[in-house]
């Protein structure tokens, strides 16, 4: 988390919506082999206590995870800002980027649980897709779909602390804070431009 508070979020369930757009994650947490991370889509409870997800059995944190204290980590859009860019000579380049930590003792799911968080996470990327009918796991072989649901483990963290950081020039006037925009859009990164013309002034009501 980045130490300038100009860079927390100032909407109380922003971090919950990027989390819940983004939907997928890096899952760290210490081994006896030493600190491992996994890759993994993920689901956020209704009232944003909980975050599912699943790994291969064969990944090298499946084992470890049960009990332990894992941190997730959801990253958004993020870019170089050249220091260039601003009017004021007196600038050094730096990194506008989104990311949200989650931490929380992890317990591994029960078979029914994992068949949960699996329709959860296909009914929320069909219904994006837009894919007409969406897909289900009725048009699986049921034994087939068994066979592969036993390759992998389900679990859930119970986040016991949120650390957004988004940052987005909030440090700046709206006048540097347009040209970073300019530039990051020159350079190919619309989505993090978009969230900054979006985002990026929201500490200047505060």
């Amino acid at each position: 988390m980045h130490p300038n508070s100009a860079f927390r979020p100032r909407q109380d369930d922003l971090a919950e919506l990027l989390v819940r757009e983004i939907g997928f994650a890096a899952i760290f947490a210490s081994t006896p082999d030493g600190p491992r991370v996994a890759h993994a889509p993920v689901v956020l409870s209704s009232d944003r206590a909980t975050l599912q997800f699943h790994l291969a059995r064969g990944n090298a944190l499946t084992r470890h995870l049960g009990g332990a204290n894992a941190l997730a980590v959801v990253q958004g859009p993020d870019a170089y800002v050249s220091a260039s860019w601003y009017a004021d000579a007196d600038q050094v380049p730096t990194w506008n980027y989104v990311a949200i930590e989650m931490e929380g003792v992890a317990r591994k799911l029960d078979d029914a649980e994992l068949v949960a968080q699996l329709d959860a996470l296909s009914a929320a990327h069909e219904a994006r897709a837009g894919a007409n009918p969406p897909w289900t796991r009725d048009k699986m072989n049921p034994a087939l779909f068994s066979k592969m649901t036993g390759a992998i483990t389900g679990f859930e963290m119970r986040i016991a602390a949120w650390r957004p950081t988004i940052k987005l020039s909030q440090n700046k006037s709206a006048a540097e804070r347009g040209r970073v925009i300019e530039g990051v859009e020159a350079t190919g990164h619309g989505a993090l431009a978009q969230l900054m013309r979006h985002l990026g002034g929201d500490r200047e009501g505060a």
